[in-house]
């Protein structure tokens, strides 16, 4: 996306199909849909829809590559009826195709938190095992001998008999 132009044009496009999604479809296969973003190429002849599906409930992998296929479907067969809506209310002479396309970025994010996950495990399991002993001492810091300070007080004392 070149020009500010373009971005406009992705702009209203991602709304306008978010309206639709919402309002005007009414097709049983469709999921929860949300559109994340749109991409519009610089001659405006192309636009890439990006969205993703919520299941119903959180199960299975099964039950989310369903709800992705199913929504998928309907997608593409209300891709007519979707472009015409965003001709009408764009105005523009040539009305960009549409594309839609699962965007990977719950996958991704899901993947990353589970690696997180277990490298946080990792993390506890060695500081387990590690235990709680110093490497030094328990009090590393150096403190005045008893010793020396009886000597430093002796000397004191010799010192305040000469005067």
């Amino acid at each position: 996306m070149s020009s500010p132009r373009v971005r406009k044009i992705a702009d209203r496009i991602q709304e306008i199909v978010a309206e639709m999604l919402e309002r005007r479809l009414k097709d049983p296969r469709l999921g929860f849909v949300t559109v994340t973003d749109v991409r519009v190429t610089g001659d405006s002849q192309h636009a890439t829809v990006f969205y993703t599906v919520l299941a119903g409930a959180p199960g299975p992998d099964e039950d989310q590559q369903t709800a992705l296929a199913a929504t998928a479907a309907a997608l593409e067969s209300a891709k007519g009826m979707i472009r015409s809506e965003v001709g009408k209310q764009l105005g523009m002479r040539h009305v960009p195709t549409l594309e839609f396309v699962a965007d990977a970025l719950p996958e991704t994010a899901r993947h990353l938190d589970e690696v997180l996950a277990k490298a946080r495990a990792q993390d506890e399991a060695v500081a387990a095992a590690r235990g709680a002993t110093y490497a030094g001492e328990e009090d590393p810091y150096k403190k005045p001998r008893l010793a020396d300070a009886e000597d430093a007080d002796d000397a004191d004392d010799a010192a305040d008999e000469d005067d």
